[in-house]
Formats: C-alpha cells, sequence, structure tokens
C-alpha cells in the first residue's frame, strides 16, 4: 500500500509517498480503508520537529480517519467488516496512507448522511472545541471569546457555545468576518488591526487557540473568576484561572458530533481538498494561517 513517511524533520517537501505492506489488526484493532483524512497543527509540529513525541523519523503523521472497516483483530465486537467509522488514531504509523490500524475504543460508528470528507475534518478539531467547551462549561449569557475563531477548531468552537447560549466574541481576519457572523459569533475583531484587548468589556470565558503571548493578554479581559481554556502551550500558565486540553477520541462523544454535523445543526467548513499526491501543498496551506475551517485529504487519484 501507499503511505506517507518523512526521513528527516523540515518543511512540507520532506512529505514523501512510499510503499509499505498492509498492515494488520492487533488486539483491540481495526483495519480501516482511509477514505479521507486532514491536516491538524499537531501533524505539522510533528513533522517539523516542533514537538517529538513520536521520535525520530521516519515516521507517518496524521490523526484524523474516516473510511471503512476491512478487518478486525481479536477481541473487536463493537465494529465489523464493510462498517462505516470515522476517529482519532495514535502511533508512528498514522493516518496519511492507504490502509489504517486504529484501536477500536478510538472510532465511532460514522452517521448516516455524514461522508468521508467532513467526518475526516470532524476527530480532532471538533473533540478539541467540544471537550474545551465541556471544561469552560459556559452558561447561557455568559461571554466567550475564542480566538483564532476561523480556524479548524475554531469555527466548531463558536457554534457549540452558541448552541450553549453563549455570547461568542472571535478574534480572525477581516476576510473571515462574514463567515464568522453566519455561524451565529455576535462579535468579530480583526486581530491584524486591532488589540482585542482594547475594545472588548470583561468575558467569562476564553478558548484560546493561539497560545504563545496571547495567554497574557486575554487574562487582562477576562474576570476574576473566569475560565481560560487553551489547547496551546500558553504564558498564561502560572494563573489559576488556566487550564490546558488535550482532545481524547471518545466514542460516544464522537457518534453525538457526527449525528449534529450530519442533521445539519454543526456546519463543518473545508477550505480545500488535495489527494495525498499533494500532500506538501495541503501542508502549505494550513501552516500559511490563511485557510478558513479544516484541510483535507483524500487517498492518491
Amino acid at each position: 500500500m501507499k503511505a506517507i513517511s518523512q526521513r528527516a524533520l523540515g518543511g512540507p517537501d520532506v512529505l514523501e509517498t512510499i510503499e509499505v505492506p498492509i498492515p494488520e489488526p492487533g488486539r483491540g484493532e481495526v483495519l480501516v480503508r482511509m477514505g479521507a483524512t486532514s491536516v491538524n497543527t499537531v501533524d505539522r509540529k510533528l513533522r517539523s520537529g516542533r514537538v517529538n513525541f513520536l521520535g525520530p523519523p521516519p515516521f507517518t503523521v496524521g490523526f484524523d480517519l474516516s473510511g471503512t472497516v476491512v478487518g478486525v483483530g481479536p477481541g473487536v465486537t463493537a465494529f465489523g467488516s464493510g462498517d462505516a467509522v470515522f476517529g482519532m488514531v495514535h502511533g508512528r504509523t498514522g493516518t496519511y496512507s492507504e490502509y489504517v490500524v486504529a484501536r477500536a475504543d478510538s472510532l465511532g460508528l460514522r452517521p448516516h448522511g455524514l461522508d468521508d470528507i467532513p467526518a475526516a475534518a470532524l476527530p480532532t478539531a471538533a473533540s478539541t472545541a467540544w471537550q474545551g467547551l465541556a471544561a469552560a462549561n459556559p452558561r447561557a449569557g455568559e461571554r466567550v471569546l475564542v480566538h483564532a475563531a476561523a480556524g479548524g477548531v475554531g469555527h466548531l468552537a463558536v457554534q457549540f457555545a452558541r448552541q450553549r447560549g453563549a455570547y461568542v466574541i472571535g478574534t480572525a481576519r477581516a476576510v473571515n468576518h462574514e463567515f464568522l457572523r453566519d455561524l451565529g459569533v455576535d462579535e468579530v475583531i480583526d486581530y491584524t488591526t486591532t488589540d482585542f484587548t482594547t475594545v472588548i468589556d470583561s468575558v467569562d470565558v476564553v478558548f484560546d487557540l493561539v497560545g504563545g503571548a496571547y495567554g497574557q493578554r486575554s487574562l487582562r479581559v477576562l474576570r476574576a473568576d473566569g475560565r481560560y481554556i487553551t489547547a496551546q502551550e500558553s504564558d498564561a500558565a502560572d494563573d489559576p484561572r488556566y487550564r490546558k486540553i488535550t482532545a481524547r477520541p471518545r466514542p460516544a462523544e464522537l457518534v453525538e458530533i457526527g449525528e449534529h454535523a450530519a442533521d445539519g445543526h454543526l456546519r463543518v467548513h473545508i477550505d480545500r481538498v488535495f489527494s495525498l499526491d499533494d500532500v506538501a501543498l495541503a501542508h502549505a496551506l494550513s501552516e500559511s494561517g490563511h485557510s478558513r475551517g479544516k484541510v483535507v485529504l483524500t487517498p492518491w487519484e
């Protein structure tokens, strides 16, 4: 089978197509024929060496997966051959390949009406948004500030916050303001021209998807009893209101999110769909910071 691998850390050009044997599922695992995957920030960080929990190359990046079960390992009862599934995969084999071995407890059944492409955009981004909002637990009428609101996680987070009845403020480039208003965002700030700390009243929740120096700046507009949630490293880590989350795959939660997307209550925006032939272009677009929503990858043409 074909897979994307890299022999060195670096830019998108280190990603290359190789031939490897189709893996065999072990106990508690399933073999999935990949229908689509997506590009996440962590994929780019692993590729470049900014994070290194996979160890040294060679390895295959990719965490999101939507596809069809074609084999099951011992002990698997939740899925059978032919089942449509989606979820997250953790390991050096990644999801940028034609076939993927995944733990059965990291997948959910893909709801009817949800195709591979939007399903592949959901697992990491939607789980991060869902679990981040659950940690913040905004109540109806509370004010929620979401940084990078038009991004893969952000555009889902603002919808989850609105579903909870929150007043939502988002930071994004001006080109994305109409898009965010259409998603229900109440107030949008162009971070390229305006310092958000000077134009908004205090908020109850900050969901920071930028990190770094945005942390301390965000604390300046956060209530004393507010909640600061981030999925990135941030300079606010010493504040008692700080909480960092790392999304974990939860099958029932994935199915619930997928049903929201299938019935139209959650809009999953796909910026571009690339074949894995063009994986370097997909990573370059994602890395540019100019993509809206998610960048999705499909198998080789």
